[in-house]
């Protein structure tokens, strides 16, 4: 059966892959292996018959990491990392025809970064286009119907062992920052481009503490597949972390993917087994979600509090989630971990206490 689309003419099916340019693919996949759990599948490289970068591909349950890194100094691979750090690139979305979706793209006002491209190997023939969004990131429109080798023709299988059962299931949700004033214009593309919808808005007097505060607008599909905030640093008394985020990265960028898992706790308990950093709240935090969560039984708040997972519900259900502390050099890429039971929402009364704790990390870099 074909996934649910939104009924608009430029159907999503999925998020396919994000693609990271980093300074050492190799390293950068053996880390999520052997901490995240993610299985090494495929490879493109010298061996293959590419000569400019390398890539390899991890996976786990739905989700697709791939990590590209230069193979030459005068690369833009090498370019990109050398300004931005390791980053996201690539948000890659599956689509029924690469050719229709790049071609209403155009006629909607997109930029295009590639025109439709056919590659074949022997697995069969994948269509492959792409179009910019906010700062040098892309989005590429992969279809692969017709395609049944290890992930893209100029890859090659590989079976490495998989790293530690962590449980993680699909992609929730991508974040991007971008700069001040440029949250509307992005979320009108995503509108204007794609047939998304704003699922919601948070303000800057929901999104603050009495330090810093952003704004945040919510691009989805309509069907729940793919979710895009998008924030904006609003004016504060010290530096947000949307600016901070901005300096480091020298400008927009995916912030942070939120990765799906049905038993948080077992994932953040296998997770710190292996080194991953998680923010931390204080424990007055948990007197407030006692409150909340009186009468819903299921919910071990002790267990919550001895993993400092934040909890938070509304008229749909409720969510519980923690973030990491940065996975890179820079204070830029961060992971959240989230775990849904009817809730469509994002955390929102968890925002005092997540922004409290991502400053007392900010002053202790400096740059709060």
């Amino acid at each position: 059966m074909a996934p649910e689309t939104n009924g608009d003419a430029f159907p999503i099916q999925a998020i396919d892959h994000i693609e990271f340019w980093v300074g050492n693919a190799k390293q950068a996949a053996y880390y999520f292996t052997n901490a995240w759990g993610f299985r090494p599948t495929a490879y493109a490289g010298l061996e293959t018959g590419v000569r400019d970068h390398t890539s390899r591909l991890v996976v786990q349950g739905d989700i697709r990491f791939v990590f590209t890194g230069a193979l030459q100094p005068d690369s833009p691979i090498a370019d990109h990392v050398r300004r931005h750090g390791d980053g996201v690139k690539d948000v890659a979305f599956r689509v029924p025809d690469a050719e229709e979706a790049y071609r209403l793209a155009m006629e909607r006002g997109a930029t295009s970064v590639l025109e439709p491209t056919v590659s074949e190997d022997e697995g069969g023939k994948v269509v492959r286009a792409a179009i910019s969004t906010y700062g040098e990131t892309i989005h590429s429109l992969i279809q692969r119907s017709e395609y049944t080798g290890a992930f893209l023709p100029g890859f090659r299988a590989v079976n490495g062992p998989a790293g530690p059962e962590v449980g993680i299931k699909a992609v929730d949700h991508v974040v991007g920052n971008v700069e001040l004033g440029k949250m509307n214009a992005w979320a009108a593309y995503y509108a204007d481009i794609m047939g998304f919808k704003n699922l919601v808005h948070f303000r800057d007097d929901q999104i603050s503490t009495d330090y810093t505060a952003l704004m945040s607008k919510v691009m989805w599909d309509g069907v729940g597949r793919v979710k895009l905030p998008i924030n904006e640093p609003a004016p504060g008394k010290k530096k947000s972390q949307i600016d901070e985020y901005l300096d480091f990265y020298r400008g927009p960028g995916v912030q942070h993917m939120a990765l799906q898992t049905e038993d948080i706790l077992k994932t953040v308990l296998a997770l710190r087994d292996h080194g991953v950093e998680f923010l931390g709240v204080p424990d007055a935090y948990y007197d407030e979600v006692r409150e909340r969560f009186a009468d819903l039984s299921e919910v071990d708040v002790a267990a919550l509090q001895s993993q400092r997972i934040l909890a938070d519900r509304d008229e749909e259900g409720y969510l519980l989630q923690i973030f990491t502390k940065p996975v890179v050099d820079r204070p830029t890429i961060f992971f959240e971990i989230i775990e849904r039971h009817g809730s469509r929402g994002f955390g929102l009364g968890n925002f005092k206490a997540l922004f409290e704790a991502i400053e007392r990390e900010q002053e202790l870099r400096g740059t709060l």
